[in-house]
């Protein structure tokens, strides 16, 4: 089960973002039926690249910190 604050490691890429397959970040929002998540992408120094509503199947669970 994904939540809030887990990180999560892309299963594909997402070229329209310039996201590649294994890139990892946290999960900010879940949404109530649990097949769609808020995910935030960001740089090194901490700037936003993307903000992305994924599904379950963009995703797996690399650290359940939530």
């Amino acid at each position: 089960m994904i939540k809030e604050l887990d990180i999560v490691t892309l299963t594909h890429d997402i070229q329209e973002h310039g996201l590649k397959k294994g890139s990892q970040r946290a999960v900010v929002h879940c949404y109530a039926d649990g097949q769609a998540f808020e995910v935030e992408f960001v740089n090194d120094s901490g700037k936003t690249l993307a903000l992305l509503t994924l599904e379950k199947a963009d995703l797996h669970v690399t650290s359940d910190l939530g």
